[in-house]
């Protein structure tokens, strides 16, 4: 019966895999082996540590539900999300910049008319939003459905209220690009909000001393054929949480500027209720092949 020492143990596990059929799941896997075990032996790692990671992750595989992914959280935290984009978007050539795409998504969103206010009832400052969707060189492009979601004043999507089965979503729609590559759309200012941390990811955080924290953001998901899906947030310039967003998130090229306007009319013409903001954004596409992501969380009926 063979015995192993800690060394000749990975090489036995690794070699465990050399059958796999799937070439890129055989390279996976045995990457994974040796990544593992080099951390248990570059940390000692103990029993009772062991058993606290595997308590940690069994806690966080109960936390999740149909309307909540602790795992991605926890991928977001550990910068794991954000390595993944990274690598996989190497070569930008001007595209505009990917960032994660968060747990709150939810798939296809009702579709919109330009100018819809995606905001009725909700409390918060009044904001109206143009982009503009081109290619590499500035030419528009038309007829591109163009996601966009994000949190409300209080710093929660409308998923992770009570009340979205039943009254159905805010604060998020689609909207598809006009002759011009152009979309408008009405609704508030986001503000920063904690993560959640009332599950293992947020007892993490709270353990490292690490403050839950992301700065005010609009998700957009621009989806147009010929070309790589583009998932990316809008920050808002001034936010102090951009240097230290929880899940490293922040790029300068996704900063805007947010003007506070006065006029008594939006840009569509129609009458401004008070003082509100102006958010502009033109997102550039690279030619390419790709597929929107699925939703990480259930839609509402």
């Amino acid at each position: 019966m063979p015995q192993f020492d800690e060394t000749e143990l990975t090489e036995a596990v690794v070699a465990s895999f050399d059958d796999t059929p799937d070439p890129r799941l055989k390279h996976l896997m045995r990457e994974l082996v040796r990544s593992l075990h080099d951390y248990v032996r570059r940390t000692g790692l103990t029993f009772e540590e062991w058993q606290k990671t595997i308590d940690f992750l069994t806690r966080t595989g109960q936390k999740c539900t149909p309307s909540r992914q602790e795992f991605i959280l926890l991928s977001d935290v550990l910068g794991v999300s954000m390595l993944v984009d990274a690598v996989n978007h190497r070569e930008r050539g001007g595209a505009t910049e990917t960032t994660v795409l968060g747990p709150f998504y939810v798939g296809e969103h009702k579709p919109m008319p330009h100018g819809a206010d995606i905001a009725e009832g909700v409390e918060g400052e009044r904001m109206y939003v143009q982009s503009r969707v081109t290619d590499l060189s500035g030419n528009p492009l038309a007829g591109v459905p163009v996601d966009v979601w994000h949190a409300d004043d209080d710093g929660f999507y409308d998923s992770q209220k009570q009340s979205y089965a039943e009254e159905g979503p805010s604060l998020r729609a689609r909207f598809v690009t006009d002759g011009d590559g152009r979309i408008a759309f009405r609704t508030i200012l986001p503000c920063s909000y904690p993560i959640p941390i009332d599950g293992p990811v947020g007892e993490l955080i709270l353990a490292s001393q690490r403050h839950p924290m992301r700065p005010a953001h609009v998700h957009f998901l621009v989806d147009a054929p010929g070309y790589e899906p583009l998932i990316t947030h809008v920050f808002i310039e001034g936010d102090k949480y951009l240097e230290s967003d929880a899940v490293f998130g922040v790029k300068d090229d996704l900063i805007s500027t947010i003007e506070l306007r006065d006029d008594a009319v939006m840009p569509d013409g129609r009458a401004a209720s008070g003082p509100w903001h102006l958010m502009t954004y033109e997102f550039r596409l690279k030619p390419g092949r790709g597929a929107a992501p699925k939703p990480m969380m259930a839609a509402a009926e």
